[in-house]
C-alpha cells in the first residue's frame, strides 16, 4: 500500500485519515522515508546532542504515572548542589556538549534564588552554550526570572490535550488549563519551548492522540517530546501495559511532516522498550538525543519509569556508544547549540 497522495503533497490529513494511518502499519516504510527526507531537508543528517542533568528527584506533585511522585515512599530522594551541577557541565563541555538540559521534579527548593543561581552560573561559565530547563509548572514571575538569568529553552510536556484524559492521569489539583497557560506564558517570554505527550498512557484513545497533534499544530512549539508510556511499580498505574513503539514511531514521523522545522528527540524511553528504539526514532524523523551527564550515583534514583537504560554509564562512555549507534544509523552527532530552524 502507498501513502495517501495528500500527505505526500502537503503533509496534512483529516482526522479520519490520520486515524487510519496511525492504526495501520502497512504505510510505515513510506511514512518513515518521507519524514526522514523532510528532516534532512531542514537539518541534514545532524543529530543534536543535549547533555541531560537530572538535578533533583523531589517533586511536590502526585502524577499517577510518575516514579518520582510525591507519595512514592520507596523513592530515594536527592538534590544536586551547585558545584555538582557545574562539574557535570564541565565534563560535558570537555566532551563537546553545547546544550545543557537541567531537568527535575517540581521541587520548591529551587523556586527562588536556587534555580536562578544555577542558570546564571552555567551561562556565565559557558556563554556559548544553551541552557534548557525542565522543572514543571511555575508562576510566570519565576519563568521571567529564569529567562532573565539566561535560560534559553523550556521543556514542559502537556501530556494530553484532552481535559477528561488529563484528569484520569493526574490528581485533582493539576489542570490542563494551567499547563497550557504555562506553555503560552513561556512562549511569550521568549523561551524556545517544548511540549509533548506519552504514547499509550492509561485510558488514552486515538481521539486523544489526534487532539494532541492538533494542539501541537496550534501551539507551534520548537520541540516536542514523544515517547511511549512505561509503567513504574510504585505508581497507581503499575499494572497498565507499556506504550507501543510502532505507534510512537508513526507519531514522530507525522509530527515531523506536520511541523517540518521542529526538534524531535529519539527518547530514552524508546530505547528502553526496544534496543534499537532510538535509531528507529531517528529514521522516523527525530533529530535530537539527550545523553545523561548526571553523576552515575544518582541516575537510578531519577526513576520516572521501570528499567531505564544508560543509568550506569559514565558520560564519556555513553557519548562514545551513542556516536557509533548514530553513525551506524546513517547520521552524524552535532554538538552545536542546535537551535530550531524555522
Amino acid at each position: 500500500m502507498t501513502l495517501p497522495e495528500k500527505l505526500k503533497q502537503n503533509h496534512t490529513l483529516e482526522d479520519s485519515e490520520l486515524k487510519k494511518l496511525l492504526k495501520c502499519g502497512d504505510y510505515d516504510y513510506e511514512l518513515f522515508e518521507l519524514a526522514d527526507s523532510v528532516r534532512r531537508e531542514h537539518y541534514g543528517t545532524s543529530v543534536f546532542i543535549r547533555g541531560l542533568i537530572e538535578f533533583t528527584n523531589f517533586c511536590r506533585n502526585n502524577c499517577y504515572y510518575c516514579g518520582i511522585r510525591r507519595d512514592n515512599r520507596n523513592a530515594e530522594r536527592y538534590r544536586l548542589e551547585l558545584p555538582q551541577i557545574m562539574e557535570c557541565c564541565a565534563q560535558g563541555y570537555s566532551l563537546g556538549y553545547r546544550t545543557f538540559v537541567l531537568q527535575g521534579g517540581e521541587d520548591p527548593v529551587y523556586w527562588d534564588s536556587g534555580m536562578t543561581e544555577i542558570i546564571c552560573s552555567v551561562k556565565t561559565k559557558y556563554p556559548d552554550c544553551a541552557v534548557t530547563v525542565s522543572a514543571g509548572e511555575r508562576p510566570e514571575k519565576i519563568y521571567r526570572e529564569w529567562r532573565n538569568a539566561g535560560a534559553d529553552r523550556y521543556l514542559l510536556r502537556h501530556e494530553t490535550a484532552t481535559e477528561s484524559h488529563y484528569s484520569q492521569i493526574h490528581p485533582p489539583e493539576l489542570s490542563l488549563k494551567k499547563r497550557i497557560a504555562c506553555l503560552y506564558s513561556l512562549k511569550e517570554l521568549g523561551f524556545q519551548i517544548g511540549a509533548g505527550f506519552m504514547v499509550g498512557s492509561p485510558y488514552q484513545t486515538l481521539d486523544n492522540i489526534i487532539a494532541d497533534l492538533r494542539f501541537l499544530q496550534e501551539l507551534k512549539p520548537d520541540m516536542a517530546g514523544i515517547g511511549p508510556f512505561i509503567h513504574h511499580r510504585d505508581t497507581p498505574f503499575a499494572d497498565f501495559p507499556d506504550g507501543n513503539v510502532e505507534l510512537t514511531l508513526r507519531l514522530i514521523a507525522v509530527i515531523r511532516l506536520m511541523l517540518p522545522y521542529i526538534l524531535l528527540p529519539a527518547t530514552t524511553a524508546l530505547g528502553t522498550l526496544d534496543p534499537q528504539g532510538r535509531e528507529k526514532g531517528l529514521k522516523a524523523g527525530a533529530n535530537v538525543v539527550m545523553p545523561n551527564l548526571s553523576p552515575v550515583v544518582v541516575r537510578k534514583k531519577y526513576s520516572l519509569y521501570e528499567n531505564k537504560i544508560c543509568t550506569g554509564e559514565e558520560a564519556a562512555e555513553c557519548s562514545g556508544c551513542l556516536k557509533k549507534r548514530i553513525e551506524a544509523a546513517g547520521y552524524q552527532m552535532d554538538f552545536s547549540r542546535g537551535d530550531v530552524i524555522r
